[in-house]
């Protein structure tokens, strides 16, 4: 934990130094850090969803439910 807090202690550092001029590339790349870690996150839900889904895709279960 203690690494964690220095590391973004020296991140902020990091950012009070650089120029003006660079902030808004700073802020992109940062915001694409956390649309790839979003990504990740959705892809870890959606998997176990598609596969309990699979269980009930079969002939048997749309013949049933062709019925019902």
């Amino acid at each position: 934990m203690k690494l964690v807090k220095a590391n973004k202690n020296f991140l902020l550092k990091l950012i009070e130094e650089i120029p003006e001029s660079q902030i808004e590339e700073v802020i992109d790349f940062i915001l694409f850090l956390k649309h790839e870690q979003d990504k990740k996150l959705l892809s870890d839900l959606v998997f176990p969803s598609e596969s309990s889904i699979d269980f009930w895709n079969n002939d048997i279960e749309d013949e049933v439910w062709n019925n019902v």
